[in-house]
């Protein structure tokens, strides 16, 4: 699955102004021993203050572990997972959060850096990147060429203009337009719908994709495409976000875990599982997602290479 900016966006005669909750959000600093041993030094997210978690860090290889920096990619155009702030340039976001959060874990910071979904995967395996955190669909297509640690879970919703047509599936695609973001789970799903509609002898999609999820918002609100594709939390925040002129329609489908992807054989995989973990076990995980109203797709048990299909 996958992928707004924090700035306001012309979508066919209408601003679509993205706010985003600045309130911090409190963190439980419990230990457990699950996540390791806390030491007493923090470092600031943004969000919170995450204390180093002694058994974590110790387990970060010492190639990365003397950089002091986790290179982390992300296609700043997907909110509120990840998009710019307010200054222009920063990503922020819960994957923002997420991705410091894990760092300071780690007893490392991270530089979050704005990158095309559809080139992170390679930068990764050319290791331009240390990790990708952009709302990835763990799929066994994608384990062939990174691994993943599990950390959220989401589905596909449509969405719609406000008298735009009824969708409930996908076999409610035949003889409409979408608009998809390139790479995305959601342009292979309407790609592969397409062929289905005719087959069975029906008027295929018109799909359209671009090359980000606001070109993608823009198509819909302009007529351009009758339909929009996006994993949920994200569709319930451009609905949320259009004063009104979208709507979502049908339910969600395919629900499936998002993804923190990692190089292959970079030594990383296991301490960003127990990274997780120990955000879930000291409460800044929840917070995080709670600051992003997304908590609804929280999990409680992150897995390496998880997929379902």
């Amino acid at each position: 699955m996958r992928k707004m900016r924090r700035m306001n966006r012309l979508f066919g005669g209408f601003a679509l102004a993205l706010f985003v909750a600045v309130a911090a959000a409190a963190c439980g600093g419990g230990n457990n021993e699950s996540a390791g041993t806390s030491t007493t030094s923090t470092t600031s997210t943004g969000t919170t203050a995450v204390a180093v978690d002694s058994k974590v860090a110790a387990e970060v290889p010492s190639k990365i572990k003397s950089k002091g920096t986790l290179t982390v990619a992300a296609d700043a155009t997907y909110a509120p997972n990840e998009f710019i702030g307010s200054d222009g340039k920063t990503v922020v976001g819960m994957d923002a959060d997420l991705a410091k959060a894990l760092a300071a874990v780690m007893g490392l910071k991270a530089n979050v850096l704005n990158a095309s979904f559809d080139t992170i995967i390679p930068g990764l395996a050319s290791g331009k990147y240390d990790l990708g955190m952009s709302s990835f669909t763990d799929t066994k297509e994608r384990e062939k060429t990174v691994d993943f640690v599990t950390y959220f879970s989401a589905g596909t919703s449509f969405y719609v203009k406000i008298d735009g047509p009824t969708i409930n599936s996908l076999a409610d695609l035949c003889g409409h337009s979408v608009g998809v973001e390139r790479g995305t789970t959601q342009a292979s799903d309407a790609q592969a719908q397409d062929t289905k509609c005719k087959t069975a002898g029906k008027s295929g999609v018109k799909v359209n994709v671009f090359p980000d999820q606001s070109a993608a918002n823009l198509a819909v609100s302009s007529g351009r495409a009758e339909v929009g594709m996006a994993d949920s939390p994200v569709a319930a925040y451009i609905v949320e976000k259009s004063n009104g002129q979208f709507k979502l329609t049908g339910k969600p489908y395919n629900t499936a875990p998002y993804g923190i992807a990692i190089p292959k054989g970079n030594g990383m995989t296991k301490p960003v599982l127990d990274g997780v973990k120990a955000l879930i076990a000291n409460g800044t995980y929840k917070a995080i997602l709670t600051k992003w109203g997304i908590a609804s797709g929280a999990i409680d048990n992150p897995q390496i290479n998880g997929a379902t299909s």
